[in-house]
């Protein structure tokens, strides 16, 4: 199974698994009087627009280069996880504005039995990070990496919720805010994931270099390249799943320019061999006047 068709199944769970949690959270909250498990299903509702979102970017992303698009279309994934935290902080913004509402408004305290709804679903959401994530790491997707966050950020609100309603449940009156608070917390932990998906979205669309482990991997395949002596400059840049790669390498400068045409393709085919994840290779054949000296 390729990269893409992997990624794009495990979006398909998270759009299945947050539909079915946003149903149970607004009934459970609706019905146990409980504010904090309604926020989380605020938060689950707009997983499932952003879980597509996602979707989208990885259907789209993985179209191939064309003549408009010389590099693909793999920078679709990154400006998909910008929309991806918009959404977050819309709905970290408005559990905020109702929990604050909330404690200034008497109501009743939540239910003893929403907290076997909270631990069950705690449970299952951690189970779906660690899933999504591993999803993430192996297909190099970074929209797919912020869907798993969104499954830890649902995580964190649920945490959040199931102990303030052991509050209120354990303190009784006066305590029913607890659960509100909780709510309140939850928000704050929401908007700071979006700082840690925003962040590493923004260095790919802005070419930043965070890819040292991936050269030392490169500069060791090509090491094994017949007449290739040693490699210079590795620039690398990702777009979707893909790693373009601009490298020199130094070559015996007493060679044809044939030759050295022949070893840099050698040197490209190789890589893309050994290293799956590689998109475009682009290498800059450098004269080497001491080439016996190696």
């Amino acid at each position: 199974m390729t990269n893409a068709k992997k990624a794009i199944r495990i979006t398909y769970f998270s759009i299945v698994g947050n539909t079915v949690l946003a149903i149970v959270k607004w009934a459970a909250g609706h019905y146990g009087n409980s504010y904090a498990l309604i926020a989380d299903a605020m938060e689950s509702t707009t997983d499932i627009f952003s879980s597509a979102l996602v979707l989208f970017a990885l259907v789209y992303s993985n179209r191939p280069a064309d003549k408009n698009h010389p590099y693909g279309h793999g920078r679709a994934e990154p400006l998909i996880t910008f929309l991806v935290v918009s959404f977050l902080v819309l709905s970290a913004a408005i559990i905020a504005y109702e929990s604050i509402k909330n404690m200034g408004t008497p109501h009743a305290g939540p239910k003893p039995f929403t907290l076997i709804v909270l631990g069950a679903i705690i449970i299952w959401k951690e189970i779906s990070f660690r899933f999504v994530s591993k999803g993430g790491e192996e297909t190099n997707s970074s929209a797919l990496k912020a869907d798993a966050w969104h499954h830890r950020s649902d995580e964190m609100t649920s945490i959040a919720a199931f102990i303030g309603i052991s509050i209120a449940l354990l303190f009784g009156k006066g305590f029913e805010s607890a659960d509100d608070w909780a709510a309140l917390v939850a928000a704050a932990f929401i908007i700071y994931n979006c700082y840690l998906i925003f962040r590493p979205a923004l260095g790919e669309i802005m070419d930043e270099h965070l890819y040292d482990d991936l050269i030392v991997d490169i500069r060791k395949v090509a090491d094994k390249v017949e007449g290739v002596i040693y490699t210079e400059k590795c620039l690398i840049r990702k777009s979707g799943m893909k790693y373009h790669v601009d490298l020199h390498a130094s070559v015996d400068a007493n060679i044809s320019v044939r030759e050295g045409h022949e070893i840099a393709h050698r040197l490209v085919d190789t890589l893309k061999d050994e290293i799956p994840q590689l998109g475009q290779v682009l290498i800059h054949v450098e004269p080497n006047e001491f080439a016996d000296t190696r």
